[in-house]
């Protein structure tokens, strides 16, 4: 049964100016972090009554924005956030780039722990940071810290900030309570201020939620920054609404100047209206679509796992994003993703955009109708064959 949400239906998105779906003609994009579902009935209400009013000014933040995010995390999340800690932000890319021009000189060192959101090296880049990368260790359950490396990379001086994606994107990583814990202690012990984005929270398999940093110790508090929105969980990218929250004052009236100087902490005339309609009301919407999402990665586990040995699907328990082991392929999988476009249609995402560790994967965008994911795993079932074809 469909139930009250029907997520089989078919979107047809060329035509809407959709940067995933920005692709050739018999191509399959499965690779940038949108969804093909429609976004929650709730907030299209809430949005066509916006557009009712006919009138667009410059629009405030309201209580009801603040009430919103402090109510859906006590809920969800059991993490209490004081109304003073929270800033508006058109997006958590713009928040993470203006905290990398506010909390780092040019020349200071980022670390991130790879592979990792590709966007957080623009972020640093692009700004006259330098990322250090402190690689994952792939387990048979999945992605660990290794912590040795990780305090060594701490360590470094010219180490000032550290930005982690919690749950773990591309690796669908749910961190635990004590290893962020561990990672906060490490953290304060060499000076290190973490912004952690946790955009993808909401989207834990059914059963299951993700722990927010700031919630494991007084100590992640303090020294924290968090970037939170719901444009990840309900598909409203385009909105471009989002909040940072920050529970040290100093640390956040930084933050608060940064983000008001780069000009990125007001809303547009939709922003308040989406997110006070996700989390007040969009609940039951995001359960039932957290439980297609995991039947979704479950039936790409086990085709992968029934038809395609080379490959392995690495664990996960959050995120629509599969991350795929090809490493078994001949040449260690190099060349595959691009191979796999030209051959087959099929647009995923390649591994080494991810840093260190990204090589030899590709991730899998598996939000949309399971059509378009059995589509996907055809398409994929034949780029195998014919890349062990060209080189065995």
């Amino acid at each position: 049964m469909r139930g009250p949400y029907d997520f089989d239906e078919i979107v047809d998105r060329r035509h809407s100016h959709s940067d995933k779906w920005d692709v050739r003609e018999g191509e399959l994009p499965m690779w940038v972090a949108d969804m093909d579902f429609r976004t929650a009935p709730e907030i299209r209400q809430a949005l066509a009554e916006r557009v009712a009013h006919g009138v667009f000014g410059y629009s405030i933040v309201p209580d009801e924005w603040y009430d919103a995010y402090i109510g859906w995390w006590k809920i969800r999340h059991g993490f209490i956030i004081e109304k003073d800690w929270l800033i508006f932000s058109t997006g958590v890319v713009p928040a993470i780039s203006s905290l990398v021009r506010k909390l780092t000189t040019p020349a200071e060192k980022v670390v991130v722990m790879t592979p990792v959101y590709n966007i957080f090296f623009n972020s640093i880049l692009n700004n006259g940071r330098v990322p250090l990368e402190s690689p994952l260790k792939l387990a048979a359950e999945g992605y660990m810290i290794d912590w040795n490396d990780l305090e060594e990379k701490l360590s470094d001086p010219q180490a000032t900030l550290l930005l982690l994606c919690n749950p773990q994107n591309p690796g669908g990583k749910i961190w635990t309570r004590e290893e962020l814990s561990k990672l906060a202690g490490l953290c304060a012990r060499y000076g290190v201020t973490v912004v952690s984005d946790e955009i993808h929270c909401d989207l834990t398999d059914p059963g299951t939620t993700y722990v927010p940093f700031a919630s494991v110790s007084d100590l992640a508090r303090q020294i924290s920054v968090t970037c939170v929105s719901p444009s990840k969980a309900f598909n409203v990218a385009g909105i471009h609404s989002a909040a940072v929250f920050v529970p040290n004052e100093n640390l956040r009236h930084k933050v608060w100047r940064g983000l008001n100087t780069d000009e990125v902490a007001e809303p547009n005339s939709f922003a308040v209206e989406m997110a006070v309609a996700a989390f007040t009301q969009g609940g039951p919407w995001l359960d039932a679509l957290r439980q297609y999402l995991y039947t979704n990665k479950q039936l790409v586990a086990s085709f992968v796992a029934q038809n395609l040995p080379a490959l392995r699907v690495v664990p996960e328990n959050a995120t629509y994003l599969v991350w795929i082991d090809i490493r078994q392929l001949p040449r260690q999988g190099k060349g595959f993703a691009t191979f796999l476009r030209e051959k087959t249609g099929l647009f995923l995402s390649d591994g080494p955009q991810y840093g260190k560790g990204g090589e030899g994967f590709v991730r899998m965008n598996v939000a949309c109708p399971r059509a378009v994911v059995e589509e996907g795993l055809e398409r994929l079932r034949k780029g195998v064959g014919l890349y062990q074809e060209k080189y065995r």
